[in-house]
């Protein structure tokens, strides 16, 4: 397609939505979302979540009258009524644990077995740094380490799986499943084992649904260097001088990037839809 037409009939998800590159892609992709449409949002936040969803609800509407009433209240259609609305759903879940991600999918076979959506769209966004303020050899905790891939890889896998079971393979409709990824999937890095482990996992898992898959459409995004709070965290609490110094040069010299811009560059890449299933692309690659 051109590219530019909105989406029918979609049934959007994204994890890790309440901030940073989660927050700017869900605001770029809610006016894309055409009639019929819903966006599904993942975080640990309900606060952060209601507040996202009432916002994005008021501005595809157009009006502003009475969105952020039923923000909070989890209701789906917000305050205003009509087909111009996007319905907006919200699950608060810590996906890194069983009862967060029965959560989740408990929702996401709510949704998507909905007939009436032609296509799908799952954002793998959750994602955390892991304590960078140690080395390799300072990681001798089993259950710290175990906790972190639970969170980081376990969930993306089951999270992924879950959803295109629900949703199943519909003959002429398009599923696609985003991973975001990092440069750190492809390069080591000091103090940062934990998640450079994780992306690279990320990375491999779903380069296999895409060979498994024929019909998917898989796609690996590094963002860049963000200007998030995890990014903060980098340039603060890394054990590693170097990658302090690093990332707090990126900082100065105003080189990172402003999550919106990224996440602008992702659904280009999702309009045009003409990436190899499985690819790994960087957002300077773009």
């Amino acid at each position: 397609g051109s590219g530019s037409e909105r989406w029918a009939s979609t049934a959007c998800v994204v994890s890790g939505a309440s901030r940073g590159f989660g927050r700017s892609l869900a605001r770029l992709l809610a006016p894309q979302l055409g009639p019929g449409s819903v966006l599904l949002l993942l975080a640990r936040s309900a606060e952060a979540l209601a507040e996202l969803a009432a916002e994005l609800r008021s501005s595809t509407t157009g009006s502003a009258t009475g969105s952020a009433t039923g923000g909070a209240t989890g209701s789906a259609t917000g305050g205003a009524t009509g087909s111009a609305e996007l319905r907006v759903q919200c699950v608060a879940a810590d996906l890194g644990c069983e009862e967060g991600l029965r959560k989740a999918s408990d929702a996401l076979r709510e949704l998507l077995p909905d007939p009436s959506f032609c296509r799908l769209l799952l954002v793998n966004n959750a994602g955390s740094l892991g304590d960078i303020s140690k080395s390799f050899l300072d990681l001798t905790d089993l259950q710290e380490i175990n906790t972190y891939f639970s969170f980081n890889i376990s969930s993306a896998l089951c999270l992924t799986s879950m959803a295109l079971r629900a949703f199943g393979a519909r003959p002429g409709c398009s599923r696609t499943v985003v991973n975001i990824s990092s440069l750190c999937a492809q390069e080591p890095f000091p103090s940062w084992a934990l998640y450079c482990a994780g992306k690279a996992a990320r990375d491999m898992m779903f380069r296999v649904l895409a060979l498994e898959e024929h019909e998917l459409r898989v796609l690996s995004y590094a963002p860049g260097p963000l200007d998030t709070d995890m990014q903060l965290l980098a340039r603060t609490r890394t054990a590693d001088p170097g990658m302090r110094q690093h990332f707090q040069r990126l900082q100065e010299k105003g080189q990172l990037i402003d999550s919106s811009v990224s996440a602008q560059k992702l659904l280009r890449l999702l309009q045009e839809d003409s990436f190899p299933s499985g690819a790994h692309l960087d957002f300077f690659d773009i």
